[in-house]
């Protein structure tokens, strides 16, 4: 029975090499080198792997000496040791690098020689061969090349720790730059040629029959993870002499050019058909070399780094993107003759990279996709505006998140959208508390995933003239507290989490009455005012973060809101729930800064060309004609007929006399 000792069996390769082991019926026990802090982790993985009963977790570390494991705590001798554990990253710094490459395979191989292993396994790189031009051999190794990345600079310098040592009989394996699984397309993050995707997703705007031309870009070798772990699980079990080195790459290294036709092929958008004669990879080579030198950095470096880093494409991946050398696989070949194994034509399974990549790894995905796909969480969402507009998305397939106080009215809506085949999760809250909205974010981020969008729909109103509210201040706050300060607290809570998946966007519920500035509601037009600015101002500050806002500017909706002030509106033309949640759907759609009725717009700009007339006319029409509603205030200004109330006012704004000066 075998004992096998993995060191980085968290790593994409490794999970899936331990996972090929265990499987191995003479598999008696895979002891798993583990830090602390990465136990949980493990233990998510074992529960997914067959015979999870043999998989032993050892806690140590690759930077500790013997990787701070003494092996007489193991049951028995490994048979195997294999060294995965590494740094796979050309964009991590040189003490990094260093540190985790070359002192962590010291380390390995000092515990492997006290735990008097039977074999290491070292998964080295082609890396290696460094700008090597020509051929280069699973026998070759130190042919005098140079490095362009200290990446590549120390994965040399680790395999050469293993070929120096004589105190335990090796293997070395050097896998060209893997990808994604050539089946399923899984990969577990953006590298090597995935960083050119965007880019080529963009070119899917061209028609696909349209030919392309492109310079000479270099050449390259990707090979598929199932590949390399598959061949890996092969080979460690065939006899070969201590030494043998294994290429797992493409026996035909992939021009740049090909690559980047069959991904825009894949993507929906044109091939590359021609080829100008003119080689720019070296070019490129010495652009990456002078943005990722030393030097004091100047404008037009900084202004090219950053342009490549929006884009998407690491400075530190230039100098190494076009690898001169031709990979030689004919021991690797030979040595799997009978296997079955063979790596795929790139062509082959790039289609379905790309798609894994644009379902699961493309930065600008949630900006690219339906309403169906989105989760949009909607604030006062138990009546009213809010519960029209969660309905209404629903029947368009988002994912809808309601929140309101009211925990049994908001289980029904959830209830019916569920009932009816939507998506809908309730969470009750009070959004003036900030634990408890703190705690909101959290639990929804954790149980949802994200929030695409936000819906700041909840507020109270108050209808009460200024000079019955001189004695009143807690009017001001409590409706500050609700339509304002709480909005505010929860967007500035789940930007972060929008901003880091480069898309979101708020809609803010506000009022036609901003742009009317409709007398008697002094308090809430301030907040809602406040909160319309709000989204302005942070709309222009995070346009190039993906977060956007939208101001929606309804006009009187017939809710329980607005039901104590209706009888002093009910001439007036007002809209249902379900009207006002149509323009909030329009502005989750459309992301238009501002979503604005006709009539308001109208008053806007007359308020704007006619400042004065449109403050008499506001001040007549809609203070002096309309009755008090508040109980308390109704002393102040008593009922009156409206043209009595009109035409006395006029008269004593007429006859009032000017201020001179």
């Amino acid at each position: 029975m075998t004992h096998y000792f993995v060191t980085g069996a968290t790593g994409f390769l490794g999970r899936r090499l331990v996972r090929r082991l265990l499987e191995r019926p003479d598999c008696e026990r895979v002891s798993v080198l583990v830090r602390e802090s990465s136990k949980t982790r493990l233990d998510r993985l074992t529960e997914d792997w067959p015979h999870p009963e043999r998989v032993v977790s050892v806690l140590g570390d690759l930077g500790a000496d013997g990787l701070g494991v003494d092996p007489a705590t193991l049951p028995s001798a490994p048979d195997h040791v294999v060294h995965l554990g590494a740094i796979y990253d050309l964009t991590a710094d040189e003490a990094a690098n260093e540190q985790a490459n070359v002192a962590g395979t010291a380390n390995a191989l000092a515990f492997a020689r006290d735990a008097n292993a039977g074999l290491f396994h070292h998964v080295s790189s082609i890396a290696v061969a460094g700008d090597h031009n020509g051929r280069f051999t699973e026998s070759d190794f130190d042919l005098g090349q140079r490095f362009p990345t200290p990446y590549h600079a120390t994965k040399f310098a680790a395999e050469r720790l293993v070929r120096r040592q004589d105190a335990v009989p090796f293997r070395v394996y050097r896998p060209s730059a893997v990808v994604g699984d050539s089946v399923t397309g899984e990969m577990d993050k953006i590298d090597g040629p995935y960083y050119f995707l965007p880019a080529l997703r963009r070119l899917a705007s061209l028609p696909s029959w349209l030919p392309l031309a492109s310079p000479e870009l270099g050449k390259t070798n990707v090979v598929p993870v199932d590949y390399v772990v598959d061949a890996m699980a092969y080979l460690m079990h065939r006899e070969a002499p201590s030494g043998a080195t294994y290429h797992l790459a493409s026996p035909r290294s992939q021009s740049l050019n090909e690559i980047a036709s069959v991904f825009s092929a894949a993507a929906g958008g044109p091939r590359i058909r021609a080829r100008v004669p003119i080689d720019i990879s070296g070019r490129m080579r010495k652009l990456g070399r002078a943005l990722n030198a030393n030097e004091k950095p100047r404008p037009v470096k900084k202004s090219l780094t950053g342009a490549l880093t929006e884009i998407g494409i690491p400075p530190q991946l230039l100098p190494a993107l076009n690898a001169p050398v031709d990979f030689d696989t004919a021991q690797t070949e030979h040595a799997l003759t009978g296997s079955g194994l063979e790596c795929p034509a790139f062509a082959d399974y790039a289609p379905v990279l790309y798609r894994h990549w644009a379902a699961e790894l493309d930065p600008d995905r949630a900006r690219r996709q339906r309403m169906n796909a989105r989760t949009v969480l909607v604030t006062g969402a138990s009546s009213g505006i809010g519960r029209a507009t969660a309905l209404q998305l629903a029947e368009r397939g988002a994912n809808v998140v309601l929140v309101a106080r009211r925990a049994e009215e908001l289980d029904a809506v959830r209830d019916q959208i569920r009932a009816a085949g939507g998506k809908a999760a309730s969470y009750p809250c009070d959004l003036t508390d900030d634990e408890a909205v703190d705690a909101l974010v959290k639990q929804v981020l954790a149980e949802q995933g994200t929030v695409d969008m936000l819906v700041n729909n909840a507020g109270r109103s108050i209808r009460r003239p200024v000079a019955a509210s001189t004695e009143r201040m807690h009017d001001y706050e409590r409706t500050m507290a609700l339509n304002y300060f709480a909005p505010l607290r929860l967007s500035l809570a789940l930007i972060p989490s929008m901003a880091a998946q480069r898309f979101g966007h708020i809609v803010n519920v506000t009022t036609q009455g901003i742009q009317v500035h409709a007398p008697r509601f002094s308090a809430y037009l301030a907040s809602k005012a406040a909160l319309d600015e709000f989204g302005a101002v942070a709309g222009r500050e995070l346009l190039a973060e993906g977060v956007t806002f939208s101001s929606v500017r309804v006009p009187l909706v017939r809710t329980q809101m607005s039901k104590p002030g209706a009888s002093a509106y009910r001439m007036l033309p007002s809209m249902a729930p379900e009207q006002a949640a149509a323009l909030v759907v329009r502005a989750l759609t459309h992301r238009a800064p501002a979503v604005n009725t006709a009539f308001g717009s109208l008053a806007g700009l007359a308020d704007t060309l006619m400042p004065r007339m449109g403050r008499l006319a506001t001040h007549l029409a809609e203070f002096q004609a309309r009755p008090e509603t508040a109980p308390d205030s109704m002393h102040l200004h008593p009922r009156r007929h409206p043209l009595v109330a009109v035409v006395s006012t006029a008269t004593r704004l007429a006859w009032r006399p000017r201020p001179k000066g």
